[in-house]
């Protein structure tokens, strides 16, 4: 089975005029405005073969737009007593300071010992439901080799409230990187970061659509 499929939505007259993120939002009822938003920004929603990444994209009846989704395979994993250290904790959120070497959220061939696992068995399942069980709580992500702060959410509204704060920039991130040897060559690689075109379980810098990204 795919891992992503296709839905094609038609505006109709009680949705024309609206944002493209709200009328879609409309139509496909399972999925947060939040959610949809991102799907638009790494360009996830086309019109006529052509990708439509402004959210704000104001829709007319008789549009056709064609959304690409993740399939999510039902899964429920197993909450694990691993350490975390935890900088700040409230009702609303945690604050984590994840290790190097531990996976954010499960994924085919990383399954158990992740910072999922570890705040299932610590909140006792008390985590945000927008991911489902995919990823509950998590907010954003940091790769497996990296050390950082990273937050989590326990409810919905939380989820929802951190989540438009990183898609509006309100959040600052710094990173420090460390490197050995000689560098032979250095300068800036400023481009949209989204899905490959091709291979959808990556992402890759990409013509059109997706997320700014300097480095």
């Amino acid at each position: 089975m795919s891992d992503f499929y296709n839905l094609k939505v038609n505006i109709n007259k009680g949705e024309s005029t609206k944002r493209l993120d709200k009328a879609l939002t409309n139509f496909l009822g399972k999925f947060s405005r939040s959610h949809i938003k991102i799907l638009i920004e790494n360009g996830n929603v086309k019109k006529n073969n052509k990708i439509i990444n402004d959210p704000s994209y104001i829709v007319k009846e008789g549009e056709i737009f064609e959304v690409s989704l993740v399939y999510i395979r039902p899964k429920k994993y197993e909450p694990e007593e691993l350490n975390l250290e935890i900088i700040y904790e409230d009702e609303d959120l945690l604050v984590i300071n994840k290790k190097a070497g531990m996976v954010t959220h499960p994924a085919p061939g990383n399954e158990n010992g992740t910072l999922v696992n570890a705040l299932l068995y610590y909140t006792k399942n008390k985590l945000s439901k927008i991911n489902n069980n995919s990823r509950p709580g998590i907010v954003h992500r940091l790769d497996k080799d990296t050390t950082g702060v990273i937050l989590v959410a326990k409810n919905d509204q939380s989820h929802d409230q951190l989540g438009k704060q990183f898609n509006q920039r309100l959040v600052k991130k710094e990173y420090i990187s460390l490197v050995w040897g000689k560098l032979e060559s250095q300068g800036v690689i400023d481009g949209k970061i989204g899905r490959h075109p091709r291979e959808r379980k990556i992402f890759s810098v990409v013509p059109s659509g997706g997320r700014d990204s300097l480095t």
